[in-house]
């Protein structure tokens, strides 16, 4: 195999530390045993270049893809999720190595790892996983530099230096294309997740599943508000109606469930009503339902209103999502119910939870009001011992509200929208559960409500003549202090807030330093997200209509390239610069004199000529000269050629000796024409 299609030492050790780089940000997603088939494919490549061991054939080849694709349906029980396909390129990725024979099968992997750099954005474009791509990117442009120094089998670093010179040289005009190129919608699809490690509300709901999200400190959305921020006991974040009532579990009415004559929203008076303006930027949750406060409405082109004056997404959100909203808290909502609706919110299955049924008639029928019988129930839930806790312990397998409301009395909300909203059915009030997010953690540094998982929260909605649909949280009967101050302070006393993650920068609050570092952070993960991550068709439209006025195909174009060519040109200007200056050295100047002299009588120097050839060509036009001709030659070779190798001392004596010979030089046209 020629020289040159042997992989050098220095390119490969680069390519090992771009194989471990790329696969960095996907490691806690990964089984452990596709991290071992890495540290495999890295022993057994530095095994070869030892020649200790050999290239696999074909057979052990197929027996190493097979073992991946069944390890992979074996992990992921399907092969066709993005988390199986992604884990599947990374495998592809890594045997590569092991079959890396000459420069172009290191060509096919780098390429690749390239693009393995890209699908670490279909899970996050977190401003720290766009730093380390970028960083991705510089190893692998390192690795491909590297690649084409054949004599270099020493590790260096200078590979290092170019690949980072190289993509600073190519960020300004990323940034053009970022601002002024066309923002397409996605030319292709990729399956959807199905294990998803973020968690969130799902689509139903019974007792401990949202107790189950108040152990997680992720970031469910960020809210900005036009103007003041409401109280926190004001802040409901709507995202789901559960209306149906089955087994156990509530569950929302499917679109398609709703008669066509009901599935658009009744229109809500709104006059005199000043409504609240905010922006929310929701991070994935792999499921179609947005939040917003009471009856909000969007004007964004990606949200949907559904029926029950919630917001839904027509797709499920896979990335950041950023829409505005506006919410009139204070506007009654469908004052006349219609009797669909009316039979909906009121059914409830046949025989379950006897003795919570007959107490909510009893007490209804005691009551002076649809009004007194809601307040009467809250006070139960207060005077009496119930309590609000993280931990309630399991509820019996049949009539669960029962054992809650007459034994056990420990529950966290979500029991406690339950068995609210079973009694006010069973005393013929249309009710219903909604699960969301209740309150939300105010950045000082910019304004900026944040809502983490650990404020899921599940209240009730009762709907009572001439008020329509009422928001009623009987948390807040329990346990008023989750509502006004959040769920760390209401749990504070018995230690339970965020137990299960102990690294949690939001367990530490209390310390000024690590508080302030994390709410800086954020306040730039929503810089990012609103002004990068966020930027749409319509933001960019926006931009340039501020930049150039009226938009036209035309201007578009000349925008395009010309700002390209304006961000291109001082590259360009650099490069030659950088051409010049190393042309330009002090040897090279002095050897340029000399030959300056020798064109001056005929003897050009022709172009890919070496100092050495073109002495011997001159010495035999000017035999006279022949020793300044070859002192000059040898100086000129010493300081440009073996530099490395002369102390400072040496290399200044030569460069006098070689400016005095080339300026003492003054070669006789006469002795060329005598010759």
């Amino acid at each position: 195999m020629n020289i040159q299609e042997h992989i050098p030492r220095n390119a490969l050790v680069w390519i090992v530390i771009c194989l471990f780089a790329v696969v960095a940000p996907h490691a806690t997603r990964l089984p452990l045993w596709v991290v071992g088939v890495y540290l495999l494919a890295v022993t057994w490549r530095i095994m070869v270049y030892r020649g200790r061991w050999s290239f696999p054939g074909r057979a052990v080849k197929f027996a190493i893809t097979a073992s991946c694709f069944a390890g992979i349906a074996l992990t992921y029980q399907t092969l066709i999720t993005l988390e199986a396909t992604v884990a599947l390129l990374l495998l592809a990725f890594a045997l590569k190595l092991v079959e890396l024979v000459r420069r172009k099968d290191a060509y096919v992997l780098l390429f690749l790892g390239y693009f393995v750099c890209l699908t670490e954005f279909l899970f996050s474009q977190d401003i720290l996983v766009t730093l380390f791509s970028l960083v991705n990117v510089v190893l692998i442009t390192t690795a491909l530099i590297a690649l084409h120094q054949p004599g270099q089998q020493r590790f260096s670093k200078e590979p290092l230096r170019l690949a980072g010179v190289m993509v600073a040289q190519a960020l300004p005009l990323m940034l053009v294309m970022f601002f002024l190129f066309p923002r397409f919608g996605p030319l292709w699809t990729v399956p959807i997740k199905s294990g998803a490690a973020k968690t969130g509300m799902s689509d139903f709901m019974k007792p401990g599943d949202v107790a189950r999200l108040s152990q997680s400190d992720d970031v469910a959305f960020r809210v900005k508000f036009e103007g003041e921020i409401p109280p926190q006991a004001e802040l409901y974040w709507r995202g789901l109606v559960l209306s149906r009532l089955k087994e156990g579990t509530w569950s929302a009415i499917g679109y398609y469930q709703v008669p066509d004559e009901e599935r658009r929203p009744v229109a809500v008076d709104t006059q005199g009503v000043e409504p609240l303006n905010y922006t929310v930027i929701m991070e994935p949750s792999h499921q179609n339902w947005l939040y917003g406060l009471h009856y909000a409405q969007s004007s964004s082109g990606s949200v949907v209103h559904a029926p029950d004056y919630r917001l839904f997404s027509m797709v499920p959100v896979e990335a950041e999502l950023m829409y505005s909203a506006s919410s009139w808290t204070q506007a009654p909502v469908e004052v006349e119910l219609s009797s669909w609706r009316r039979k909906a919110e009121t059914r409830l299955p046949a025989d379950d939870d006897p003795r919570t049924r007959q107490l909510a008639r009893t007490m209804h029928g005691e009551a002076a009001s649809d009004r007194a019988f809601v307040d009467s129930v809250l006070a139960m839930f207060n005077e009496q011992p119930f309590v609000y806790t993280l931990n309630p312990g399991f509820l019996a397998a049949t009539n669960a509200m029962d054992d809650f409301v007459f034994v056990s009395r420990r529950g966290f909300c979500e029991h406690y929208a339950y068995a609210f909203v079973l009694m006010m059915r069973a005393a013929g009030l249309p009710s219903r559960v909604v699960a969301g997010y209740q309150g939300g953690e105010i950045n000082p540094v910019n304004k900026t409500v944040i809502v983490h998982q650990f404020d899921a929260h599940a209240w009730a909605e009762v709907w009572l003549e001439g008020e329509g649909w009422v928001r009623v949280d009987p948390t807040a009967a329990v346990s008023p202090l989750r509502i006004e101050a959040g769920l760390e302070q209401a749990m504070q006393g018995d230690g339970s807030f965020l137990s299960e993650s102990p690294l949690s920068p939001a367990r530490y609050r209390s310390i000024p330093l690590v508080n302030q570092f994390r709410l800086r952070y954020d306040a730039l993960t929503y810089r990012w997200q609103s002004w990068v991550v966020g930027f749409d068709n319509k933001r960019q439209i926006e931009l340039l209509h501020d930049f150039f006025g009226e938009i036209s195909a035309r201007m578009f174009i000349l925008a395009l390239f010309g700002t390209a060519l304006l961000v291109l040109l001082p590259v360009a200007w650099s490069l030659l610069r950088g051409r010049s200056m190393q042309v330009s050295r002090e040897h090279d100047k002095y050897y340029r004199a000399f030959c300056a002299r020798l064109e001056a009588l005929g003897l050009q120097r022709q172009s890919g000529e070496t100092p050495g050839q073109y002495a011997l060509r001159v010495k035999q036009a000017l035999p006279a000269s022949s020793a300044t001709i070859d002192n000059i030659t040898r100086l000129y070779n010493e300081l440009a050629y073996a530099d490395s190798a002369l102390s400072s001392a040496d290399r200044q004596d030569g460069l006098r000796r070689l400016r005095q010979a080339a300026r003492q030089f003054r070669p006789n046209r006469r002795a060329i024409a005598n010759h």
